[in-house]
């Protein structure tokens, strides 16, 4: 097997199939080891082999069925991210304690605050889906900051059927509406892929900036006062009488 092919969402559903796929959206958000599995172009191509008319061009011996994607893929998001919760507010101080460990680094946790209290956590919990990497980890920073499980699930749920939904939806009518449409499948995934990282990126370069104005100003000596010229034509004010 290609390592390549773990970035290839075709590749991983001709070769796990409907199972496969559903057993990938389960880990890709409840697994810490899941964050590199390709979630949105998964559900993508997904949506696309439940079409007649592409089915056999992504690679399938018959359409994936619908209805068992619309209900299945959502449930499996939604119940690894409530797992990812669940380890977070069980082993999160643990696993986070050391900042350089394999998974975890501490700035995990300062993004999550970050995106905590600028969108509330009910916002970062639903926005999170759309983002690669961060809707893994996401979860147990939030189980860690102590989100409450019934409220994080409320969210949880929304977000799970917001992203899946879409992404199926989307693959399937482009898969019924796009002649040829198979031919459009790579580029395609990677156009996802570069959409969905672009907030990561701009998050980073964002983070960096402010990191080196701050080095800066920590090194910039504070501004003195301006002295006066103190020339031969220079006379100091009379001393009050």
């Amino acid at each position: 097997m290609d390592l390549t092919n773990l970035l290839d969402a075709q590749w991983w559903i001709v070769t796990f199939g409907l199972i496969g796929i559903l057993a990938i959206i389960f880990a890709e958000t409840g697994l810490l080891v899941g964050f590199f599995l390709p979630g949105d172009s998964l559900l993508v191509v997904a949506g696309m082999g439940a079409s007649t008319a592409v089915a056999s061009s992504v690679g399938l011996d018959s359409p994936f069925p619908l209805g068992v994607l619309l209900v299945g893929a959502p449930l499996c998001a939604i119940a690894g991210a409530q797992l990812g919760h669940y380890i977070g507010m069980k082993t999160g101080p643990r696993l986070f304690s050391r900042p350089e460990s394999r998974l975890f680094r501490q700035e995990y946790v300062e993004k999550a605050e970050h995106y905590f209290q600028k969108f509330g956590p009910s916002k970062a919990v639903v926005l999170a889906r759309f983002i690669p990497i961060v809707r893994t980890f996401l979860n147990p920073v939030a189980g860690m900051l102590g989100m409450p499980a019934p409220r994080f699930l409320l969210w949880n749920v929304l977000g799970g059927l917001l992203w899946t939904e879409s992404m199926l939806l989307i693959g399937y009518y482009a898969g019924s509406a796009i002649p040829n449409v198979d031919r459009y499948i790579l580029p395609g995934a990677a156009v996802i892929i570069l959409l969905s990282v672009i907030p990561i990126v701009r998050e980073v370069l964002k983070s960096r900036k402010e990191l080196k104005a701050g080095r800066e100003s920590a090194v910039q000596p504070a501004v003195q006062p301006a002295t006066p010229p103190r020339g031969r034509h220079h006379r100091d004010p009379a001393p009050p009488m």
